[in-house]
């Protein structure tokens, strides 16, 4: 009798056989990323989450709350500060006050509360922010490129960070152990001291960080149906993106809060997605209706004769 307990196994072999396809390969993770748009209600995505644990499929659920941030900010009668980068992306300034707010809004009050949602919902949930177990990490930008009256500026002050690396072993073990990771900002910064701090990170690209290390499918739900030709037009919904020129047009078309999903799609892509889908939260199945083609998806093929890459700009 050696003591070996081997429950742990046969739920290990068990989970490894849910992801297993006919032809004898694996279905990869899915990981949503859930907007913190005040349009968005949680609550189809969830349910929808739900179905497809319950099926056997690996999820890692991504939250935003950019929205939420900004009341609290207001209620504490302190200004939201948004920056617009010299490339053209409006962003979220993060001083020392906001990132104070950050982690009590998104790692606390939201990322509580969509755990708990979760397990209503019988899924085995277990809610963590990019600092624990040093899931999201990478180097703090203290300082960030700003565009303010048609001259490049530095900014100081700022509590962002890069991600450069995803604690994918500490993602895969929850997954094998049936767990539903629901993850949000901030992340773990890296100072030039050696040290490490909470930082903010975008959400969608804190999700498209996640899906490439697991080689997952990407869906990022938001509060319009996909990406359109005409940002007015919801009739110009652009279905899928197969190829560079595509893709181009996909960029093209992307304005404001879009342009920031599209960028995380394409480090989804680069980082090893093999499928991203921009799609409405607010469907009955948003998820499966995703993965059904309801949105935009964009393929991993639009990489293949695009040799320049996302721009590099700031969080």
């Amino acid at each position: 009798m050696t003591g070996y307990d081997t429950t742990d196994s046969i739920e290990s072999a068990a989970h490894r056989a849910n992801q297993l396809l006919a032809d004898g390969g694996t279905r990869p993770p899915v990981v949503v990323k859930i907007g913190g748009a005040k349009a968005v209600d949680p609550e189809g995505a969830v349910s929808d989450i739900a179905s497809l644990v319950a099926d056997g499929r690996d999820v890692v659920v991504v939250h935003g709350g950019s929205t939420a941030v900004d009341e609290t900010l207001e209620r504490m009668d302190i200004e939201p500060t948004y920056v617009e980068t010299p490339g053209g992306v409006t962003g979220r300034f993060t001083d020392e006050e906001t990132i104070e707010v950050f982690e009590m809004v998104m790692a606390g009050k939201l990322n509580t509360e969509l755990t708990t949602l979760f397990r209503n919902a019988g899924v085995d949930a277990l809610g963590l922010s990019g600092v624990d177990g040093g899931l999201l990490t990478g180097p703090r930008k203290s300082a960030v490129r700003v565009l303010e009256d048609g001259k490049k500026k530095i900014k100081r002050g700022d509590h962002s960070g890069k991600i450069t690396d995803v604690n994918d072993d500490l993602l895969a073990d929850l997954l094998a152990d049936s767990y539903t990771p629901v993850v949000s900002v901030p992340m773990l910064g890296e100072n030039k001291d050696g040290s490490v701090t909470p930082v903010n990170a975008d959400a969608d690209r804190s999700a498209a960080a996640i899906a490439g290390a697991l080689g997952g499918e990407l869906i990022m739900l938001t509060d319009v149906t996909g990406i359109y030709a005409d940002p007015e037009d919801p009739e110009t919904l652009i279905e899928s993106a197969s190829t560079a020129e595509e893709l181009d047009a996909v960029k093209t078309a992307a304005e404001g809060f879009m342009t920031k999903k599209v960028m995380a799609a394409t480090e989804a892509l680069e980082g090893g997605a093999p499928a991203v889908y921009v799609a409405d939260a607010n469907s009955d199945n948003p998820v499966t209706d995703a993965l059904g083609g309801t949105g935009t998806t964009i393929h991993r093929s639009v990489l293949d004769a695009d040799e320049d890459g996302p721009a590099e700009v700031d969080q």
